[in-house]
């Protein structure tokens, strides 16, 4: 099976109600992503998820560009993406320290 094609089943199983059109940027971001060159689809497909949402979804690169720090920032904007998440059918609660 092709990365791409694995990324998207831990996808289906992981946000069952994510759009085609998101769900495409997801895998995209995945498939681009050094960080995650080498981990499991599924753990690869769930940091991706995660970050599409924090910066697609929430105020977080605002919050940035305005001078707070990532962790800060992921704290403000935790509940909007944990809500972006829940909205995409995802079960897990939001993770801490997976980098973007």
């Amino acid at each position: 099976m092709k990365r791409a094609e694995a990324i998207g089943r831990a996808l289906d199983i992981e946000a069952p109600a994510l759009p085609a059109k998101d769900r495409t940027a997801v895998i995209d971001r995945a498939l681009g992503s050094r960080q995650m060159a080498h981990a499991p689809a599924p753990v690869a497909a769930w940091a991706a998820l995660v970050a599409y949402a924090r910066h697609g979804f929430s105020d977080y690169d605002a919050l940035l560009a305005e001078g707070y720090d990532r962790e800060a920032a992921r704290h403000f904007t935790a509940e909007a993406v944990a809500a972006v998440l829940s909205g995409w059918g995802c079960r897990n609660p939001l993770p801490t320290g997976i980098s973007d």
